[in-house]
């Protein structure tokens, strides 16, 4: 596996715990995520979900946690389960697209040296679109 994107799944993996909140469908940390940002500084978050959709994923938390010191461009990204690599839901990527829009050549790592730049998760992005005339 890429080192690099090994050190990020290494960041993100000690933080899944699955900690139950207060009743059998209300859980955080199930997923990890961490963010290389473009300057290499290295962003961990967790998941919240409720049952009442008002939770957030792990890319939201460490996208936060990039924005608090400062920076909005991602180099890479990864998100983690207990036993394996997830890919960012359509949420996400919009998400971590409208960050900053270098983010579209982010890299996404899917697995074993495997990665896709942000914007081939987003093909025909809205924001991509040709106006009408």
């Amino acid at each position: 596996m890429n080192p690099r994107h090994q050190e990020l799944i290494n960041a993100a993996k000690p933080l899944v715990r699955n900690l139950i909140l207060g009743r059998s469908d209300h859980d955080a940390a199930s997923v990890a995520s961490a963010i290389r940002s473009s300057t290499g500084a290295i962003y961990t978050g967790v998941c919240i979900h409720l049952s009442c959709g008002l939770g957030f994923c792990a890319e939201h938390a460490a996208a936060a946690e990039m924005i608090k010191a400062g920076e909005t461009q991602i180099e890479s990204i990864v998100a983690v389960a207990e036993d394996r690599i997830l890919t960012p839901c359509g949420r996400c990527r919009e998400f971590l697209a409208q960050i900053d829009p270098r983010n579209a050549n982010a890299m996404v790592i899917l697995g074993d040296d495997r990665a896709v730049r942000l914007v081939d998760l987003l093909p025909h992005h809205w924001l991509q679109l040709t106006p009408l005339i």
